[in-house]
């Protein structure tokens, strides 16, 4: 389901992951169903009810992770409805923003150390023993085996995509524990090798561009070269930085930046956007494209040929704001203190919410993941999201996924890909804790200047 976060253009491709997605008459009971009621503190301090929506949020992750492997589910329901039985299936990519969010949690003490290093030690463990192709994880996979789970059916092999999240976190546990106490040190040498295997020269397939996907059985049959802009920026990244499996800068040129097509120079709702994003042509893409590859790869000051990182993101993130205000379709809500649009669940099952694919629905994790980029504007939809509506939105493990107050739809329900950028993002603007360790990374180091980037980060 989660690739359908994708640009719509893609949506023909992945059609069969619509019966994977709850349906809006089901989704629509979540309103009824009774939880235990959730106390709402008052008059906490900005810092105070960051700390709070961090800490519970990460919860996600810990409490929530699936039992046998430790990593992250791909969903979660408050109301224990599965319709596809798939309480269990683990995501590949949320267990990447997972790992980023344990990471985190240890370093503020919500977890003690041992606690901490003992549950990523258990994940790692799994991932070294689950299904890989050419090195890279599934989409999905069983939580209980290791075996994969098809996304759909010629899906069924390696992503790199989702890998690639993986392979962020896997840098930054690397780069936090490899300077510490003998059993830390075994923990990052086996980060270290575990993205280190995966073949990201493989999966160029003989050209100068990433594919998305390989199966043994279908071979490169999903056929899905990988060009910019959208979230998969940190798979040319941990490609180019990859010491045994490197791609060629002309990977990233002609493949990614489509031999500078890439850019553009367009205003939306008043502010210039310098990236071409696929499949919203004159506008941009809805918001994890912000988040995700930006986890660990710090976009301050990050520049190439092509953009300015940090203040294209600012203004993506401005423009999806200013129009949620303007709200030209009259959604009610719909405010300076309300206003997110990214790929969520949503009221007719699951959709890339955006400017040009706005259906009324607010995925608290768009302004939520967005705190380093829009401090203040952010800061106004956690404070209204948690004071005002409450329990509607608010549970065990932080904000739901997406509500609309237009339909009255605010099901009880989470997905690991949305619930971690939150967790992330946060410590990155609060202490900016998992840009540095991604960044300090040598051979991350030198895959950016491989590629042609400058940044305050990278060391002469």
């Amino acid at each position: 389901m989660i690739k359908l976060r994708l640009f719509p253009l893609l949506f023909l491709a992945l059609t069969s992951c619509s019966s994977m997605v709850p349906q809006p008459a089901e989704a629509q009971n979540d309103t009824n169903q009774t939880t235990s009621p959730v106390q709402i503190k008052k008059n906490l301090t900005d810092e105070q009810l960051l700390d709070l929506v961090q800490k519970q949020t990460f919860q996600y992750f810990w409490k929530g992770a699936e039992p046998v492997s430790g990593a992250a589910r791909e969903r979660f329901h408050s109301d224990n409805i599965y319709p596809d039985n798939d309480k269990n299936i683990v995501a590949t990519g949320a267990t990447g923003f997972g790992l980023m969010a344990i990471l985190s949690g240890i370093d503020r003490g919500y977890v003690s150390k041992e606690e901490g290093l003992k549950r990523l030690d258990k994940i790692l463990n799994f991932l070294s023993t689950a299904d890989r192709f050419h090195g890279a994880w599934s989409h999905w996979i069983i939580g209980e085996t290791g075996k994969v789970k098809p996304f759909g059916q010629k899906d069924n092999g390696g992503d790199l995509v989702e890998s690639s999240f993986v392979a962020q976190a896997l840098i930054c546990i690397n780069e936090y524990y490899k300077n510490g106490n003998t059993e830390e040190k075994l923990l990052a040498k086996k980060a270290d090798g575990l993205w280190k295997g995966i073949d990201y020269n493989w999966y160029r397939n003989g050209q100068n561009v990433l594919y998305w996907h390989w199966s043994p059985q279908y071979q490169w049959e999903m056929n899905f070269p990988v060009k910019g802009y959208n979230e998969c920026l940190i798979m040319y990244v941990v490609g180019a930085s990859s010491p045994d499996h490197t791609i060629p800068a002309a990977a990233y040129h002609e493949g990614w930046a489509r031999n500078g097509a890439i850019k553009t120079d367009i205003k939306v709702e008043g502010h210039l956007i310098s990236l071409d994003y696929q499949g919203a042509k004159g506008s941009v893409g809805p918001l994890f494209w912000a988040h995700y590859s930006y986890l660990g790869l710090n976009p301050k000051g990050l520049k190439d040929q092509y953009a300015d990182y940090w203040q294209n993101n600012v203004n993506q993130t401005l423009a999806i704001r200013d129009y949620c205000v303007a709200n030209p379709k009259k959604f009610k809500g719909y405010a300076a203190n309300c206003w997110g649009l990214t790929a969520s669940y949503s009221v007719n099952g699951y959709a890339a919410h955006s400017i040009n694919e706005d259906l009324g629905v607010i995925s608290p994790t768009a302004a939520l993941s967005s705190i380093p980029y829009t401090p203040k504007e952010s800061m106004q939809v956690i404070r209204h999201l948690y004071e005002d509506l409450g329990d509607k939105i608010w549970g065990e493990y932080g904000f739901y996924d997406a509500f609309s107050e237009t339909d009255n739809w605010y099901p009880k329900r989470y997905l690991g890909i949305d619930q971690g950028p939150i967790v992330v993002m946060i410590e990155n603007y609060r202490t900016g804790l998992l840009w540095k360790l991604f960044m300090n990374s040598p051979e991350v180091q030198k895959g950016l200047n491989h590629l042609g980037f400058t940044s305050p980060s990278l060391k002469p």
